[in-house]
């Protein structure tokens, strides 16, 4: 069994940074693949980032065009979402979500654990 915990979230202006942090416990840390995704009000949950365990691959949604930056640090059991440059159309619940597989990341039903997601609001 693994815990996700998220953090980071808030209320912040176009154009300026957030840094989400994904705490794990539980399980080895560095046996998943890690990767965040977001649900706006009223729509479906969509993939954002994803890294593989050793944390040298990555895998973006086309909208993230270079603005988020997804890392790890196995040795502190956490995976980070920066955002730079944000929208108010970024506005959403990011989650954080853990599976074995770097395959068919984008694919919600492909994961294994979830954490409870942390609010990201951003004015215009």
């Amino acid at each position: 069994q693994v815990q996700l915990v998220e953090s980071g979230g808030g209320l912040v202006q176009a154009g300026d940074s957030l840094r989400l942090s994904c705490a794990a416990s539980g399980r080895t840390f560095s046996s998943y693949v890690m990767s965040w995704f977001r649900q706006a009000p009223g729509k479906e949950r969509v993939f954002v980032a994803a890294i593989n365990k050793s944390g040298g691959s990555t895998h973006y949604a086309g909208f993230v065009k270079g603005r988020f930056t997804i890392s790890r640090d196995n040795a502190k059991n956490t995976v980070y979402l920066q955002m730079n440059n944000l929208k108010p159309e970024d506005t959403a619940v990011y989650s954080c979500a853990a599976q074995w597989s770097f395959v068919d990341v984008p694919n919600t039903s492909a994961y294994d654990y979830w954490g409870q997601g942390t609010q990201v609001t951003v004015s215009s």
